[in-house]
């Protein structure tokens, strides 16, 4: 029941202020779960942790995905992202490796869809997690990369040590700098 209700008041606060915050301070009051800067849609809080991007077969095979889509691509075993030229290798090394076993039995849901920020009713943006502020971003968790004890493939985080983004691919980290 306690999930149930944690549940709920997550999705209100979604809804209702159009800011979230996870793993941030304790949950026990829906005030807690809200990101207390205005320009932020989405923010993770500090530890061990990181952003698991959804695995596709393919970037290809990836219809109508919007410039700044994250995605991690199981054939090539990156981490990419949509421009306007095309998909941008995050990864860098060619070595990933990703166990999909996690997934293959697993069916689907090709209208399910979470929005932050925006008009959900009128929105069209594909994706599973649409951050649609325009005036709001999302902050990555921040921690040392080197202290998640067993990453997942397509994780990313913000290197709080290095001050840059940490993705990886099954097997390394890549590291980009601003």
């Amino acid at each position: 029941m306690k999930k149930i209700i944690t549940s709920s008041a997550i999705l209100l606060s979604v809804f209702a202020l159009s800011q979230v915050a996870i793993g941030k301070a304790s949950i026990s009051t829906l005030s807690d779960n809200v990101t207390p800067n205005p320009s932020i849609s989405l923010e993770f809080g500090t530890g061990n942790r990181g952003i698991l991007l959804p695995w596709v077969t393919s970037a290809a095979a990836v219809n109508g995905a919007v410039n700044g889509t994250l995605i991690y691509d199981t054939t090539d075993k990156k981490v990419k992202v949509k421009l306007a030229s095309g998909w941008k290798d995050l990864s860098v090394d060619t070595t990933g490796a990703v166990d999909t076993t996690l997934q293959n039995s697993l069916t689907e849901l090709t209208n399910a869809k979470v929005q932050i920020g925006g008009n959900p009713t009128t929105d069209t943006t594909p994706g599973i997690l649409v951050l649609a502020a325009t005036n709001k971003a999302m902050i990555l968790p921040k921690t040392t990369y080197n202290t998640i004890i067993n990453p997942a493939a397509g994780m990313m985080v913000y290197d709080t040590t290095a001050k840059q983004l940490a993705v990886f691919n099954g097997t390394v980290w890549s590291f980009w700098k601003p």
